[in-house]
């Protein structure tokens, strides 16, 4: 018992003492307005480091690969805001379009999600 309890202390100490990063996103749902088929588009998602230890993006997975982020590949320190930039290409797509990009990273919360919304119309 006591050996556990010296364990439970060591970890809880050495989380203090190195602490971690980690990844806040100010919105993580946006919605693009009803878009024509063929156009590509843009939004980028602001992303906060609240942790006490540089931020590292280190990959993201998408469902297609018409969908792309561009992140930044430098470290993010803490309290530091950074851009996440993502493009969809609506060509060849019509009708609603829901996308969810997974976010990999060194963050405590890691990996995260963050997602869009188009109705992509071909009239």
């Amino acid at each position: 018992m006591k050996k556990i309890i010296i364990t439970i202390v060591f970890v809880f100490i050495t989380c203090l003492i190195l602490g971690q990063a980690k990844i806040d996103v100010d919105k993580k749902t946006y919605k693009f307005p009803k878009t024509k088929e063929g156009i590509q588009l843009s939004h980028t998602y602001k992303i906060t480091n609240k942790g006490d230890k540089p931020l590292i993006i280190n990959d993201y997975k998408v469902a297609c690969s018409c969908t792309k982020l561009e992140f930044p590949k430098t470290p993010i320190m803490p309290n530091q805001t950074a851009e996440l930039i993502v493009s969809f290409d609506t060509k060849g797509k019509i009708g609603w379009q829901d996308r969810i990009i997974t976010i990999y990273s060194n963050a405590e919360n890691s990996p995260i999600k963050i997602r869009f919304k188009v109705m992509v119309d071909n009239d």
